[in-house]
């Protein structure tokens, strides 16, 4: 601690204590000391247990993978930057050039370009086929696909994928199924019981729930799949800020008071929509109308999701008057927070599209994604029926 020429600036040992802090104690350091070049090489070599710098793991990373090892049943998973550096972890992390990927025809705006753009660059082929129709990823399928990619619930259109019927297509021949379950979370759907072999989950939203964290988690059923996307991860500094995790862990612990009230509200807002006059369809896979309603109750059952998406009458006009009205609402291109957001993919997730494949999509100017938060339901309806409102005023 000191010598003759005054103190050392580290190590400070900690206080001793005979209790034990009731919140996970935050800890950003980058580098972790060890005592021996020996003990260096045990934690290495996996004999024991330690950090040795944040890059490669720390404590707040491994709680919250913990947790999301124990909500999704597995053991072994990875906590890194963001949902994208999951997806990326997954699809990057296990193919190789000439392999090939099916993805489904509706995820997530930037994980299509990352499909259609970027791992083509690299020798990795891909396809987009619908998860709603076993038979359209069957016909995808090459002798040289190595990996399938869906979301339970897709983004923005609220489809619901056969997941069981691919994920047998995928055993059959000896294909990776890989699940995306932000949307759904484990409250509503575990993939591993529907036979997925990776999960997929970008934690910023729903799960960290306050939009203040940037996160995401994959995982395999394969300890050997977990640690190679492990090792992709900390090679290519996908990991995760101890800070952003400890808050993740704080958003965890309220997530199913959350994600119940939110759904619940969910419900009543889909219901409410369809009654307005200047909105021309609403989707939610717990209506009698979605398209996939039969699939969404044997799947989910009572569980759906807090996402409400529809489509006004009017066009980009519409969408403008729409958010200037939407008084005390974030329109924002996020879900998962504890206030109501709105989304325009036209604007944002799908901006990188063309119209035409945006058509094909169903994703006109006039559609909205809503991810409903934690508001007063009769109030945030108010809301909604003035800012309907305000798009049958256009001259």
């Amino acid at each position: 601690m000191r010598n003759e020429k005054g103190s050392l600036i580290r190590p400070v040992p900690l206080p001793a204590s005979a209790s034990r802090p009731v919140v996970t104690p935050l800890s950003p350091s980058v580098v972790y000391a060890s005592e021996t070049p020996d003990q260096l090489d045990a934690q290495y070599e996996g004999h024991l247990h330690g950090y040795t710098y944040s890059r490669e793991g720390h404590p707040n990373a491994d709680v919250v993978a913990a947790r999301l090892d124990a909500m999704e049943g597995q053991s072994g998973g990875t906590v890194t930057g963001s949902g994208m550096a999951a997806v990326t972890a997954a699809l990057m992390g296990l193919l190789s050039a000439g392999d090939h990927v099916i993805g489904g025809n509706q995820l997530y705006g930037r994980s299509l370009r990352l499909m259609k753009e970027d791992l083509p660059r690299l020798g990795i082929t891909t396809s987009l086929a619908d998860p709603g129709d076993v038979a359209a990823i069957k016909a995808a399928i090459t002798p040289q696909t190595k990996m399938i990619l869906i979301e339970v619930v897709s983004n923005p259109t609220l489809r619901v994928a056969d997941v069981k019927g691919i994920a047998d297509l995928a055993k059959a021949h000896g294909i990776l199924l890989a699940v995306d379950n932000t949307f759904t979370t484990p409250r509503s759907f575990r993939p591993y019981d529907y036979g997925a072999d990776i999960v997929i989950h970008s934690l910023t939203k729903l799960l960290a729930g306050h939009s203040d964290v940037m996160l995401g988690y994959v995982s395999a059923r394969d300890p050997d799949l977990s640690q190679k996307m492990r090792v992709f991860a900390v090679t290519t500094g996908l990991s995760a800020s101890p800070f952003d995790c400890w808050l993740c862990e704080r958003g965890m612990l309220s997530f199913d008071l959350r994600y119940d009230r939110a759904q619940d509200t969910a419900i009543r807002l889909a219901d409410h929509l369809a009654t307005l006059k200047g909105v021309k369809r609403v989707i939610y896979p717990g209506r009698a109308d979605h398209p996939d309603a039969a699939r969404a109750r044997e799947l989910l059952g009572a569980q759906t999701c807090n996402m409400v998406s529809f489509e006004l009458d009017g066009g980009r006009a519409a969408a403008n008057a729409f958010t200037r009205a939407a008084d005390g609402l974030s329109f924002a291109p996020t879900l998962g927070d504890v206030g109501t957001t709105l989304s325009h993919p036209a604007s944002s997730s799908h901006r990188a599209l063309s119209v035409d494949e945006r058509a094909a999509l169903g994703l006109s100017e006039g559609f909205f994604r809503v991810s409903v938060g934690l508001e007063d339901p009769d109030a945030l309806m108010a809301v909604f029926t003035d800012a309907v409102a305000a798009t049958r005023d256009l001259a």
